[in-house]
């Protein structure tokens, strides 16, 4: 309350006293249009605490440097903008604060628009301390900006964005008019919260720009924000204009990279990235001409390729505009990369990615791997990069590279929780001091935790019977565990998810479910389903198209969701020919879904099925699937289904894991279509290791675009046909990674 209290008080010492300016405070949406009608410089307009549903705001008018006009909540966030709302600003000098935008969407394509038509833009205007919070398009897969920023000297500061699902960039600065373009916005003091994986291309946080308009320069000021589990695609900040400074803001376990896709002349230094060992968590990709990095520090990145800690890319010889312009004149000093996978130069090198950086310099980093693969990989000529006084402590380098020199030094972690070489000065400087979660956003409303979903709420006890478990479900809340008791559950209406509930059943005896329905679980918005040591028997469901045990509601699904299958057996889903366990539906998508030490018995259809988005647009269902010391015998359909199909490269997964596992007559059902055991099609990291396969049909894996990463190691095959690798894009042999695996024409008893 402190920063918003000085903020109004700053408001009237600029000269705007109460005797000179109105003050209106208006409790509907009537009187609030009419006193946007009449605002003038230094007038403020007060919103009274309370829900405004379906509320679609527009100020437009022109206060002055000293009396802004003002938009604010009586109390700071106790104006909750809900249903279908928007804020769209035009005019001069115009400031609004305190809103949470929550329980709804925007019906226009953008929830904050710094314009109000395209002939009126905003300048020298400022949005702080508003919060927009899951305030999603019901179809993930239509697309929106949370803020799309025109105009010129705009700034946007201690903001709170948080739960972004549905496709479009989070926050995008538009230069699509000559009154947009070298525009010195200044984008600073911003918390962005999680943003999921989108399962699709468009699930950037930060956008300036576009390929179309990148020969621009926009002079964008992004500086000491906070990018918070940051997920969406491979581009959590993507730069696509020139001039532009990355200052000072926090990465912090966020899959992906700050990403120089198009523009000239930017700068970047003083950021920090932490990684904390998390999948695909990178640092900057350097593309294009002029372009400064210097004194970042990334730690505990994990991203390779195009997410490395630092990639310098190949660029394409007289690029267009919307492909790779030749790195050329890049510099990149005094930066740290610790306990990081991998630097990548003259990345994505292939016969259309053939110019490799030039007139180019790497000086003065301080390096240091984690793991015994490579770490620093060459993948063309580097001759244009200039290397100088750079010290590598940990990690192999693919090629010797001169003015790289190995030296082994101990790592001290200072005061600014930052690690550096002991008694060396080199890297990213000592004085750097990465801002924190509580010196963005705002004060008053509550940033997201960390931590498994599951198990952070209350256990319920539960005992046997007809529809009890039906009733507990019904009262319980937010991460609570169901606790069934050995005995029989009858469950006679399909049980809805729409918050995070996991059942535990005992470890020494037997909880069995049975269901009337045609499904048992429906995953709806914001549910997650933990199960662990129960029995899952389908004897008493009907024949009906569709069966699964667990499935997604047949309307879009905005939020991501988890299914963890633990200890469970799953028997006698046979009543039709493709009764599924888990089905996932259209414009659904699963963060993880897991599967260990079950078994699975008798069952006509698949284990997993989420193969839904078919259109082949680079979207898919599910990000990770692991399957792990588990058992399927009898099952008719391909006990796993997983697609991704187009040429879409803006994502990391799927991601498939099998080990330790065994399968017995699997993939002969009729009703198989495709006629295997399993198909990833598309997927881009398979590892199917420790398995063993019995009168089964074929794996089948499809590789399309991308470096696909497929391993087959230590697997028996008995009467079962080798893995089939197939190729759509890729015009070499399979890129397939088999060893160790046994074959054998006898059914393993």
């Amino acid at each position: 309350m402190v920063f918003r209290f000085a903020l109004i008080i700053g408001i009237f010492i600029a000269g705007a006293s109460p005797a000179q300016s109105a003050q209106y405070l208006v409790k509907n949406q009537t009187e609030y249009f009419v006193a946007a009608k009449k605002v003038k410089a230094g007038d403020i307009i007060i919103l009274a605490n309370g829900e405004w549903r379906d509320f679609e705001i527009v100020l437009s008018a022109k206060g002055t440097k000293k009396k802004p006009i003002t938009l604010i909540s009586e109390e700071a966030g106790k104006v909750i903008i809900s249903g279908q709302s928007n804020l769209r600003i035009g005019g001069k000098h115009i400031l609004v604060t305190g809103l949470v935008f929550r329980n709804g969407y925007s019906p226009t394509g953008e929830v904050i628009s710094f314009r109000r038509t395209k002939g009126d833009l905003a300048y020298d205007s400022r949005i702080t301390e508003v919060v927009i919070d899951h305030f999603n398009k019901p179809d993930r897969f239509e697309s929106d900006y949370w803020v799309g920023m025109y105009g010129q000297r705009n700034r946007f500061d201690h903001n709170h964005l948080v739960g972004k699902s549905n496709k479009g960039v989070t926050f995008a600065v538009r230069l699509d008019s000559k009154d947009s373009q070298k525009n010195h916005h200044r984008i600073d003091h911003n918390y962005f919260g999680p943003r999921p994986v989108l399962g699709s291309n468009g699930g950037e946080t930060l956008r300036i720009g576009t390929s179309k308009y990148s020969m621009f320069n926009s002079h964008t000021l992004v500086e000491n924000n906070y990018f918070d589990r940051c997920d969406g695609e491979v581009e959590i900040i993507s730069s696509k204009s020139g001039a532009n400074v990355y200052r000072g803001n926090v990465f912090f376990e966020s899959s992906g990279t700050l990403t120089l896709r198009h523009g000239d002349g930017n700068l970047v230094e003083n950021n920090v990235f932490m990684g904390n060992g998390k999948d695909h968590s990178g640092g900057i990709r350097v593309i294009n001409r002029d372009q400064i990095i210097r004194n970042n520090y990334m730690e505990g990145l994990r991203g390779t390729g195009f997410s490395s800690a630092l990639t310098v890319m190949n660029g394409v010889p007289n690029s267009p505009v919307n492909r790779y312009v030749q790195v050329d004149n890049a510099v990149v000093e005094n930066n740290s990369v610790v306990d990081s996978s991998r630097i990548t130069f003259a990345a994505g090198a292939d016969k259309e990615r053939s110019a490799p950086p030039v007139n180019s310099q790497f000086s003065n980093n301080m390096l240091s791997g984690f793991g015994d693969g490579t770490f620093i990989k060459v993948q063309d000529d580097v001759s244009g990069i200039r290397f100088a006084d750079n010290l590598l402590t940990v990690g192999k380098v693919e090629k010797p590279i001169a003015g790289i020199s190995n030296t082994s030094v101990a790592l001290n972690r200072a005061d600014n929780g930052l690690l550096y070489p002991e008694g060396l000065n080199v890297g990213a400087s000592r004085d750097l001091k990465p801002v924190t979660r509580d010196q963005v956003g705002v004060s008053w409303y509550a940033k997201p935790a960390t931590g498994d979903r599951f198990g952070k709420g209350k256990d319920v006890a539960v005992a046997p019977g007809e529809d009890s478990l039906t009733k507990a479900l019904a009262k319980a809340e937010e991460g609570d565990r169901l606790v069934l008791s050995a005995g029989d559950y009858v469950v006679n209406k399909l049980l809805p998810l729409d918050k995070a509930i996991a059942i535990v059943g005992p470890t020494d005896a037997v909880a069995k479910i049975t269901f009337a329905r045609p499904s048992l679980f429906e995953i709806r918005e914001r549910g997650s389903l933990s199960l662990s040591n129960v029995l899952i028997d389908g004897a008493l469901a009907p024949d009906s198209v569709g069966n699964a045990v667990i499935r997604t509601t047949s309307y879009p699904i905005q939020s991501n969701f988890v299914i963890a299958l633990d200890r469970v057996n799953v028997a006698n889903l046979d009543v039709n020919k493709s009764f599924h366990v888990i089905a996932l539906g259209k414009s659904s998508f699963a963060d993880r879904i897991s599967i260990k030490n079950s078994n699975f018995l008798n069952i006509s259809g698949s284990i997993i099925q989420a193969a839904a988005e078919t259109e082949d647009y680079g979207q898919y269902n599910a990000e990770y699937v692991s399957i792990s010391e588990s058992n399927f015998q009898d099952i008719g359909g391909e006990a796993f289904n997983i697609y991704r199909g187009g040429r879409d490269e803006s994502t990391f997964g799927p991601h498939f894991s099998l080990s330790e596992s065994n399968f017995l007559n699997v993939g002969k059902g009729g009703n198989n279509a495709s006629g295997a055991a399993m198909v990833l099609h598309g997927v881009q990291h398979s590892d199917i290791q420790k398995s063993n396969f019995a009168d089964s049909a074929a794996i089948k894996i499809v590789h399309t675009v991308g470096r696909p990463q497929t391993r087959v190691a230590g697997n028996g095959f008995s009467a079962t046909p080798a893995p089939i690798v197939e190729e759509l894009i890729w015009a070499g042999e399979p890129r397939v990674q088999m060893s160790d695996n046994v074959m054998s024409d006898e059914v393993a008893k």
